[in-house]
């Protein structure tokens, strides 16, 4: 079964699911000894929004396996409880709209009502393209969780109920691929450098909030928002002298 253009997969258990995001080693070392992501002084909150990811590959390409830069020096997995993901995912705002959202909303007063929830306290919600652990960019898309700084401080407080340093097993994967290119992803699972991450289900009206599904002519689809974009527009130049169409 073809996995969904927009979905999201994560390590989790029946309490809670893992999110990662990198950080230097003054920060990551200090996180991991207190189980508190604040416990270093170097540790900012302010105004910058943090972005976290349930995708372990994603976080690969993001730091580079860790050698991209000092600030991404060590990789971290957060653990959250169920609820408290989902609630972020309850204050979300897409970064970019479903086609279809933009159609309808040119035409109705949720327009002025989204632009209206698009302030500092919300959580922004953008889809990337997938990774595979060897960095290669796939067809389908990973979801990448922004969490402002006005939410920055409840999140590292409250949210957060474990730290794991896993930046030895983004080290060990990657020379792992360069010393064996034929190794296989299910090898790497077996050798503990891969999560295996399975879709992690949210109820259906959060999943049209993000951009995963919308209702068409009574059926529910899967929202494939680059090739349904190169739709419309081709069809609204075609069919233009024909009239307004409809989403």
């Amino acid at each position: 079964m073809a996995t969904p253009y927009r979905q999201i997969r994560a390590l989790y258990d029946d309490d809670t699911i893992t999110v990662y995001q990198a950080y230097g080693n003054a920060i990551a070392t200090a996180a991991v000894e207190n189980q508190k992501l604040n416990a270093s002084p170097s540790f900012r909150t302010g105004s910058r929004m943090t972005w976290i990811k349930p995708s372990w590959a994603w976080m690969l390409y993001r730091a580079g396996y860790s050698y991209k830069d000092a600030g991404q020096a060590r990789i971290l997995a957060l653990r959250m409880k169920h609820s408290d993901f989902i609630g972020l995912l309850e204050k979300g705002v897409l970064t970019t709209h479903p086609p279809h959202q933009q159609e309808q909303e040119q035409h109705t007063s949720e327009n002025k009502k989204t632009k209206e929830r698009e302030k500092s306290s919300d959580v922004k919600i953008q889809w990337d393209p997938e990774r595979t652990v060897r960095l290669d960019k796939l067809e389908y898309r990973s979801i990448q969780i922004g969490i402002p700084g006005a939410l920055t401080e409840d999140w590292v407080e409250n949210l957060i109920v474990g730290i794991e340093d896993v930046t030895e097993r983004a080290r060990d994967l990657k020379k792992v691929i360069d010393e064996r290119p034929e190794v296989t992803d299910q090898e790497l699972v077996e050798l503990g450098l891969v999560p295996s991450e399975r879709p992690f289900e949210i109820p259906e009206e959060l999943q049209r909030a993000l951009g995963m599904i919308w209702l068409g002519e009574g059926q529910k689809s899967r929202v494939d928002s680059d090739r349904v974009c190169a739709w419309v527009s081709h069809s609204s130049r075609m069919l233009q002298a024909y009239g307004t169409l409809d989403y």
